[in-house]
């Protein structure tokens, strides 16, 4: 795990801890419909390395019923209970960019800590690094979301 000193300030990093098991943790990151109810609904997602989705980014309340974006994502790494990464590219950008998402489990106690990481901004850009700051604040929502399916 990286420590608060090695914090790279490109990437969005996120540690949080769940009173739940890691495997239960795993299911949360994995099962569609439990995915769906904590980020977005997916389409062709296995937790499988080599699988391409897409998750279709939900429409605004008041808006068309389209969804009003498509993230293409392609399982990297899938290691049950310890570690799931993506590359993730958002299709509807006007200039878009290629991030490696990874959720890292680990044992902590009868629970785990995750780190989730999103990394790829070239924070030299100033498109790319509101595109940082907006990730963090939409992970943290998401985090929360996620701590909620857990409870429930």
């Amino acid at each position: 795990m990286t420590s608060d000193a090695e914090l790279d300030p490109a990437a969005v990093e996120i540690g949080s801890f769940f009173p739940q098991a890691p495997r239960k943790v795993w299911q949360a990151l994995t099962n569609p419909p439990l995915v769906e109810r904590w980020l977005m609904r997916s389409v062709g997602f296995t937790p499988t390395v080599g699988t391409h989705f897409i998750f279709a980014v939900p429409t605004q309340p008041t808006g068309p019923a389209q969804p009003i974006g498509e993230i293409a994502c392609e399982v990297l790494a899938a290691r049950p209970a310890e570690q799931l990464t993506l590359a993730w590219v958002d299709l509807r950008a006007r200039y878009p960019a290629r991030w490696i998402v990874d959720w890292t489990l680990e044992p902590q106690g009868r629970g785990t800590r995750l780190l989730l990481t999103q990394t790829g901004f070239d924070i030299e850009d100033r498109r790319q690094k509101m595109a940082r700051n907006a990730m963090e604040r939409a992970w943290k929502s998401a985090l929360t979301r996620l701590r909620e399916v857990l409870e429930n």
